[in-house]
């Protein structure tokens, strides 16, 4: 396991009465990519700005490389931040923006000029050194701001939805660029967004908050095929849940008993009589004109979707949940108005325990 850069210690946040950060706990180990990912609200940029000195916690430990982050003022630490907004100076030069900070430190010029250098080929910007930012496009000025914040070998990069302003496919192409920096610079990057699919895309791990905790903190392959909570496994992906009460416990699979039937799930960390949750992937959920042993659960096709690279089928249980079926092409076996039985490999499927019973 690799060494703590970033700690944070039973960390609080109020701002008034408004509890924003609940004791939280975090360990960013050293030239990782960590990704903080949930709603708006949730807490996400309070914790980046904690971490980057912009504000100070209620109470808890805050440590960057071993040192409390209260002990020193934001621009002696090892932290440089990366906004949506770029925040570049419109009537400087890429090259002036890029050289600013170093600049500021009375850095030589010769020594600002070979390092803008490393950070133009870095960033591939190289010829765009004489331009200013209202001559680039979004993806050109964020590539500018990235590189102005790496010019001064932060041990820790901050970035807050740096690609929020982007259209989708540019998005696209900068998270595999930025992937790559973080890589080839081994450099922690600490990235906040509301984005699944790019926290998924290009995390080591993901921390997904709510209402300022963490619900789960852990790789996007765990985070998606193993959720910790019902928040996590609705907000990640796409997922069938079905909610009741555990009737039996046989070897490794139990039997939950829900509202519109019984259906099995693993038994691990269960006993009769829990309320749970299980969640199944719209992928590996099955189908069948008939019950299929140990599950009972029904609905009706409402409608079959082509969406791209998938076939998407919705099947309305009795009382109105909406299960998902999504297979790469549509094998004819069924038609809208048909009833199908639910059922799946015990594996694939993930307990949650919770007292709050919900559809299913």
């Amino acid at each position: 396991m690799a060494e703590s850069i970033v700690s944070l210690r039973h960390v609080n946040k109020y701002f008034g009465e408004n509890h924003v950060l609940k004791d939280i706990n975090l360990e960013i180990e050293e030239g990782e990519f960590l990704t903080l990912l949930g709603p708006s609200g949730c807490g996400k940029t309070t914790t980046l700005r904690l971490i980057a000195g912009f504000e100070d916690a209620t109470d808890g430990i805050i440590e960057v490389q071993g040192d409390r982050v209260e002990d020193k003022e934001a621009y002696e630490r090892d932290v440089n931040t990366v906004f949506q907004s770029y925040a570049l100076f419109p009537h400087m030069t890429v090259y002036d923006n890029i050289g600013y900070g170093l600049k500021v430190k009375k850095v030589p010029k010769e020594e600002i000029k070979e390092r803008v250098r490393e950070m133009l080929e870095l960033v591939q910007l190289m010829g765009f050194e004489g331009r200013k930012p209202d001559a680039m496009s979004g993806g050109q000025k964020q590539r500018v701001a990235i590189a102005r914040a790496l010019i001064n070998n932060p041990k820790v990069l901050l970035l807050d939805e740096p690609l929020g302003a982007l259209d989708l496919k540019l998005r696209k192409q900068m998270q595999i660029e930025l992937k790559r920096l973080q890589q080839m610079l081994n450099i922690t990057f600490v990235y906040v967004t509301h984005d699944q699919e790019e926290a998924m895309t290009m995390s080591d791990r993901i921390a997904v908050m709510k209402d300022g905790i963490i619900e789960q903190l852990a790789s996007p392959q765990e985070i998606y095929n193993k959720p910790a909570t019902k928040f996590v496994a609705d907000f990640i992906g796409e997922s069938n849940i079905f909610s009741g009460t555990v009737i039996e416990i046989d070897g490794n699979e139990a039997t939950l008993e829900t509202e519109c039937g019984c259906c099995k799930m693993p038994a691990e960390g269960f006993a009769v009589g829990d309320k749970a949750h299980v969640c199944i992937r719209p992928e590996t959920i099955g189908f069948s004109k008939e019950p299929v042993d140990g599950f009972t659960l029904k609905g009706q096709v409402k409608n079959m979707i082509f969406v791209g690279a998938v076939f998407r089928t919705l099947v309305t249980m009795e009382n109105g949940y909406d299960v998902k079926i999504n297979r790469v092409k549509y094998d004819g076996s069924y038609q809208e108005g048909d009833t199908l039985y639910f059922h799946w490999d015990v594996e694939d499927s993930t307990g949650i325990r919770n007292q709050e019973v919900a559809n299913g």
